[in-house]
């Protein structure tokens, strides 16, 4: 997952197509009118820590309408939610004002498998070993 400080986004996400969601979106309105073609960059809000509609929606936007672009989380983004995160299928994030991306990093080392399948590989820990 990549992992940006409040004030440090690449300037180039600037020239991605960007689609930015709310959390009340209806995403099967959004698919069936196009909305996600040619999309490279959908930014879900977390508006604060305890609202977690981004999380479906990512799982929901992967697996459903098969987004392969980067699925960022922005707003009351937390270390601790980083992991869950990336398993839902978000692969950037913006963190909350103050909070060090070096420290966020960490959170992936201390979680370097899980045997449950995710929203990238819906497949579990034995079966991804088998093949």
């Amino acid at each position: 997952m990549n992992i940006f400080a409040a004030n440090a986004v690449p300037a180039s996400d600037n020239l991605l197509k960007t689609l930015q969601i709310t959390n009340d979106a209806e995403l099967a309105e959004l698919a069936a009118s196009g909305a996600l073609q040619g999309v490279e960059l959908i930014e879900l809000t977390f508006p604060k820590f305890t609202d977690g509609r981004a999380f479906s929606q990512a799982v929901l936007l992967r697996r459903r309408y098969g987004f392969k672009g980067d699925l960022r989380a922005t707003g009351e983004v937390l270390i601790d939610q980083l992991v869950q995160m990336a398993r839902s299928g978000f692969s950037s994030a913006v963190l909350r004002e103050g909070l060090d991306p070096a420290v966020a990093q960490r959170q992936f080392e201390r979680y370097p498998a899980f045997y449950q399948g995710d929203a990238l590989n819906p497949r579990p820990l034995f079966a991804r070993e088998a093949a």
